[in-house]
């Protein structure tokens, strides 16, 4: 039996989709199919375009990729799917993250491989994400019943009726079972921690990102997303997110976890290939590798050291392990965050590039690591500064259109193979015009 999102339409209203088995081989009211065959036709949208109109051009290697990237902007009319492109949670920057409206937005935007953030339930099911612990200000669940079941519910002044703990609210995945997970809806992460209401502590969205499409986000299982996915064509990025409960949970240790995220895909019959299963933690991308190697042969390491104590991605003295004692682990695929990859040249002429690779990724190249890199399009405005993505190159990039130079830099000189962006559209049509280059 084949799994389907029920689908009804809603008088007066946009079509509503239902995360749940639909209970039969075939869709009656024609409304899924439709829907996943429009998501699969690539729509750049306007952003790319906005984006190398406000490029740079002080050097001869900007004045190229402008032009370049302005001719085919007006010469392609039919976007391609990028295996470059990582939808990020599908494509937050407007539309709430890890639903069923911001993954078709990813694949609309023509990402060819898309991510869930895999994290549990209180009842051990697996579903999507960023963190264990993020409902309180990615979903609605403080203005519902759940919220009494959070681990840090929100308390009302008795007298005023004011919030009075905004600060302090916590609610995780792990509190709620999946049936009550199914009945949340998804919302633009953020919160108002300052707030004195439930109205305006949900109203926290950064003024950068959209609330547009706020009005409707569908939760979802990671195994509802391998379902999608496999309907749209996409490979599938899950990341092992690490716990915030002590494990073992209800019984679950951390290799049973890893060990399940994995047999989700093998039940589905997703082949191996299709599949980057992620981890911050080095010790389950090494649980893959040794135990289910086909998915280790692609599985991606995480690197979050840059918040251990004496690490500097500048001195390979710091890092251990090494580059090449990651590779000898078998680890094939690093990941470190875009600022990571690169470098600054404040002192760049006519021609030079204002942003170079960095020690750390010429030194992962040198031990035969796969590079991929996040985050594009997760940052405010550049010229605002202070921007964590771009924190190395901040001195020589300040403007929204040299992300794109950041890009060409990424791909051309470090060689990366994937790039996660908030907003997919903008990698996508970078990669499009490149093959045609």
């Amino acid at each position: 039996m084949n799994k389907k999102f029920t689908i009804a339409l809603g008088c007066l209203t946009a079509l509503t989709v239902t995360p749940v088995a639909y209970a039969g081989d075939t869709d009656p009211s024609g409304y899924y199919d439709a829907l996943i065959d429009a998501a699969s036709h690539v729509t750049l949208g306007p952003r790319p375009l906005f984006l190398v109109h406000d490029m740079s051009e002080e050097t001869d290697r900007e004045r190229e990729l402008k032009s370049d990237l302005l001719s085919c902007a007006a010469g392609n009319r039919n976007g391609q799917r990028s295996d470059l492109t990582i939808s990020h949670r599908g494509a937050p920057l407007m539309f709430p993250e890890h639903t069923l409206e911001s993954y078709l937005a990813g694949a609309q935007g023509g990402a060819g491989i898309i991510e869930c953030d895999v994290t549990f339930t209180a009842d051990n099911e697996l579903v999507c994400r960023h963190s264990q612990c993020d409902l309180h200000y990615t979903t609605n669940i403080v203005e519902t019943d759940l919220a009494e079941k959070c681990s840090v519910p929100p308390e009302f002044d008795p007298d005023s009726g004011e919030l009075v703990n905004a600060a302090d609210i916590q609610c995780c995945t792990s509190d709620i079972t999946l049936a009550e997970f199914r009945t949340l809806e998804g919302k633009m992460e953020g919160a108002d921690r300052e707030a004195r209401s439930i109205e305006a502590y949900l109203a926290g969205t950064p003024g950068w990102r959209t609330g547009l499409y706020d009005t409707r986000g569908t939760l979802m299982s990671h195994a509802d997303t391998i379902e999608l996915f496999k309907a749209l064509g996409v490979k599938m990025t899950p990341e092992l997110k690490a716990p915030s409960v002590e494990m073992p949970f209800n019984g679950m240790s951390q290799q049973d976890y890893a060990q399940k995220m994995i047999d989700e895909y093998k039940a589905a019959d997703v082949p191996a290939s299709d599949v980057y299963a992620q981890s911050f933690l080095l010790d389950d991308v090494l649980y893959w590798i040794e135990n289910e190697p086909e998915f280790g042969e692609q599985a991606v390491y995480l690197d979050g050291r840059y918040d251990d104590d004496g690490f500097d991605h500048t001195d390979p003295a710091t890092w251990s392990p090494s580059m090449q004692e990651l590779a000898d682990q078998g680890v094939k695929i690093l990941a470190p965050p875009m600022w990571m990859l690169l470098a600054a040249n404040p002192e760049f002429g006519d021609g030079d590039s204002r942003v170079v690779p960095s020690t750390y990724a010429e030194h992962a190249r040198d031990a035969g690591l796969e590079l991929i890199t996040w985050t594009l399009e997760r940052s405010g405005p550049l010229a605002e500064g202070g921007q964590w993505y771009h924190s190395t190159t901040e001195e020589v990039i300040r403007r929204e259109g040299d992300k794109l130079i950041s890009l060409d830099v990424l791909v051309q000189d470090v060689g990366v193979i994937g790039i996660f962006s908030d907003w997919p559209a903008t990698v996508a049509f970078y990669d499009n015009c490149m093959q045609q280059r």
